[in-house]
């Protein structure tokens, strides 16, 4: 069983052609040839898939959890990194000694 699509290649044609003829430096709009299409088939699928007749429908995504957000918060992670590396540098001291918490001696927790 193969599948198969047809794609216009339309949208991918520019919408005006220009020739230039060398001798006279001019150029001549060239005749737009008609859209064309092709079919693309895929191989035969392995032995016991089955194509789904329906797409199915997703949950939505809990309490914000959405890839969009947790793109932007990835990149937040990073910027704030960056940002604590530089303090870091220009300080010549760690975060953690820059808030007050001794380090060196551990946390000096009385157990």
């Amino acid at each position: 069983m193969a599948t198969s699509c047809t794609i216009l290649s339309s949208s991918l044609l520019p919408t005006r052609v220009l020739t230039a003829n060398p001798q006279t430096q001019q150029l001549h709009p060239v005749p737009r040839r008609r859209p064309s299409s092709f079919r693309v088939q895929a191989a035969k699928l392995p032995a016991g898939v089955v194509v789904p007749k329906v797409e199915p429908k997703l949950k939505a995504p809990l309490a914000g959890f959405t890839r969009t957000a947790e793109i932007w918060n990835s990149r937040a992670c990073m910027i704030g990194l960056i940002g604590t590396f530089i303090v870091e540098l220009i300080l010549n001291k760690g975060i953690l000694q820059l808030i007050g918490v001794e380090i060196g001696k551990g946390l000096d927790i009385p157990l």
